[in-house]
């Protein structure tokens, strides 16, 4: 089942989610069978990322909680909240499903 993760990163801590970039897109990579979509939030002048979502297919609540826990972003104290619930997909990619 679909679970939609909002993630918002900690106030200045830019440099820190730079230094944790690479192992975190690494990660991303290991978890392809399960990824279903991913990006950064940004700022409206799209110069620093300020969170992310991540929207995987896993079989519950508990598998995408474990998902984000073992972000190198999470274990590395980057982000102020994260906010998981489950998604259902309408329109995705230009196309409608429901």
């Amino acid at each position: 089942m679909p679970f939609a993760i909002r993630t918002a990163d900690k106030p200045g801590l830019q440099e820190l989610r730079n230094k944790l970039q690479q192992a975190h897109l690494d990660y991303l990579d290991s978890q392809l069978g399960i990824l279903l979509a991913a990006g950064s939030l940004r700022s409206d002048d799209n110069t620093q990322a300020t969170g992310g979502i991540p929207i995987v297919d896993v079989e519950d609540r508990a598998a995408a909680e474990r998902f984000i826990d073992n972000d190198p972003f999470a274990k590395g104290g980057l982000f102020a909240e994260i906010k998981v619930d489950r998604w259902r997909k309408a329109y995705f990619d230009k196309k409608r499903f429901i």
